[in-house]
């Protein structure tokens, strides 16, 4: 998927809404766990219930992985059930990869040929070589760390050089020239939404995967204001705020109103940037 049909996507929903699927066997309703496969089945609720609102959908692989074989298993056929839903989405692998040689390239194969997402967190901590074998891969993406909303993310991103230039602005300066506006999108947390607009000076064109908005206290108003440019260029997550909202027989009904409520606010700033 090329960055203008991801945009006509969001034009077409009224939505930059991605719905992160940190789907733990610990949290989901109770009612789940005698079902076949229950992380699966939490994921075809959630799914069912929010895909009209979403554009994105982003599983955390460590939620899957941690159970085994079953965990990856769940995960395939939730990426096959949301493919089967709808074609009009985009499906991101939280996996945070960071390695190099044959190493990455079987990672890059793992994701985009293996499971069918259509782009991957990436650490950029070993430079290029982490990330190469991920752009030969048309229609897919790279989506590199850049600046993350964690408390100890100072103890390196904010790290300046001799120009009094951060490392995370190092990081977006170089990272964007080793693939074009439709293989390169960085993450930046949303509880650092004031550092958009900066983050806009050297990346004016990229994509934007912004996560932390709802219960992590990033605010979709402040994330719309400075990070959004003339094709919106953002893709905004939500995951405990929308999956979790409620535990109960009516997670899924829930799940669809937090994510309607979302839909509803970013179409106000889609509509105030004359996007659609």
């Amino acid at each position: 998927m090329i960055r203008k049909e991801l945009t006509e996507i969001i034009k077409k929903k009224r939505s930059f809404l991605c719905v992160g699927l940190d789907s733990d066997i610990n949290k989901i309703p109770g009612h789940l766990l005698n079902t076949e496969d229950p992380i699966f089945e939490f994921n075809k609720h959630i799914v069912n219930a929010t895909h009209e609102s979403a554009v994105a959908y982003k599983p955390n692989l460590a939620f899957y992985e941690s159970m085994g074989s079953k965990g990856w298993i769940s995960l395939e056929k939730t990426v096959n059930y949301i493919r089967s839903k709808t074609s009009d989405i985009f499906i991101i692998a939280d996996a945070k990869r960071g390695d190099i040689g044959n190493t990455s390239a079987m990672y890059a194969k793992t994701f985009f040929e293996t499971y069918n997402f259509d782009g991957v967190t990436l650490a950029p901590y070993m430079g290029l070589d982490t990330v190469s074998p991920f752009l030969e891969y048309d229609g897919k993406w790279s989506i590199i760390l850049a600046l993350t909303s964690n408390k100890s993310a100072a103890d390196f991103q904010y790290i300046e050089d001799n120009d009094k230039v951060s490392l995370y602005q190092n990081v977006l300066k170089t990272a964007r020239t080793w693939g074009t506006n439709d293989q390169i999108m960085f993450v930046v947390g949303a509880t650092k939404a004031e550092a958009l607009a900066d983050i806009r000076k050297i990346a004016p064109d990229n994509f934007l995967l912004v996560p932390g908005v709802g219960a992590q206290g990033g605010s979709l108003e402040e994330v719309a204001k400075y990070g959004m440019n003339d094709h919106c260029g953002l893709l905004v997550n939500s995951s405990r705020g929308i999956i979790y909202a409620s535990v109960d027989h009516d997670f899924a009904e829930v799940a669809k109103q937090k994510a309607v409520e979302l839909q509803q606010e970013m179409e106000v700033y889609l509509k105030r940037s004359n996007l659609i």
